[in-house]
């Protein structure tokens, strides 16, 4: 059952701060990178490239970690377990919203040549912190 995601985290979410996304490398080691997220209703998104560890890993096994420190609390950590329930190729739409996020800027500016966008949907099962 997914868990309920009180509002106070819902508005830091919101925020454009940075995300420390955990997922599980086939030979069970962890692999943790930083990323731009936000909310899709009460799923938890984001998007990186095909051909990057978190969509491997996430197809291999979909549970994941996501946490972060609010700004204005640096000793407060919060953390969303959860688990994969979308990894899709749906275009430049997802990255370019968290350009506008996090850069102002109309569009994500970073895209290599032949890079195909994966938007990660994360179910959050709960939240500690």
């Amino acid at each position: 059952m997914p868990a309920a995601i009180p509002d106070d985290i819902r508005a830091m979410i919101s925020e454009p701060i940075f995300f420390h996304a955990a997922t599980v490398n086939p030979d069970g080691s962890p692999q943790v990178s930083v990323v731009w997220g936000g909310l899709d209703g009460d799923l938890f998104t984001f998007s990186t490239a095909e051909g990057r560890a978190k969509p491997r890993n996430l197809r291999n096994n979909p549970r994941i970690a996501v946490s972060f420190t609010p700004p204005d609390n640096p000793y407060r950590n919060i953390v969303l377990n959860g688990r994969a329930v979308a990894i899709e190729q749906h275009g430049m739409n997802l990255i370019d919203r968290m350009a506008r996020k996090y850069t102002d800027a109309d569009s994500y500016q970073w895209s290599q040549p032949g890079e195909m966008r994966v938007d990660i949907s994360i179910e959050i099962d709960r939240i500690t912190g």
